[in-house]
């Protein structure tokens, strides 16, 4: 794991190939902030990132946002996730559900895609399957410019843990 010194010094494609990949299906946010370095800490590198995000125009930050896969979904049940979204989903126990669990997760997603457009985004490291079930639920009743704002947050948490993983401080 290179520290972030390293990550500094690192050629324009060698920094896009280590974290083109923290933002699911997304390089050009990596790509977006490379010449901006040297960043002094990962927080720094990480908010330039989320500023990255953030500052697209809506439909780029819509067609990022429906880049991610629906949590229990078909792509998580094809097996054809990232390597990040594997981790995440099955550190929550997301791949290995009873078919009730499955059949609720099935249904809020089609929901909530419905109502917002985008698939359910949660940090679900370190929650459960009842929280994460309780959150959707939660979520599925809000007003949708407020739900977009939230589903951005939950992506910079998401892609926190997953640049703590990649670079060491």
């Amino acid at each position: 794991m290179p520290d972030l010194a390293a990550v500094n010094r690192m050629e324009a494609g060698a920094f896009v190939a280590l974290l083109g990949g923290v933002f699911e299906h997304a390089p050009w946010v990596a790509e977006a902030v490379a010449p901006q370095r040297p960043f002094a800490k990962i927080a720094d590198l990480h908010a330039a990132m989320m500023r990255a995000l953030r500052s697209a125009p809506a439909a780029v930050q819509l067609t990022f946002l429906n880049g991610h896969p629906e949590l229990a979904g078909p792509e998580a049940r094809a097996r054809a996730l990232t390597a990040d979204s594997a981790s995440e989903q099955g550190s929550a126990g997301l791949d290995r559900m009873a078919e009730a669990e499955a059949a609720a997760f099935a249904r809020l997603n089609a929901a909530y895609r419905a109502r917002f457009g985008f698939p359910f985004l949660i940090a679900v490291r370190g929650r459960g399957r009842a929280e994460i079930l309780s959150v959707f639920e939660a979520r599925l009743g809000r007003d949708p410019a407020l739900e977009r704002e939230t589903a951005l947050e939950e992506v910079a948490q998401i892609t926190r843990m997953r640049l703590d993983r990649l670079v060491d401080a």
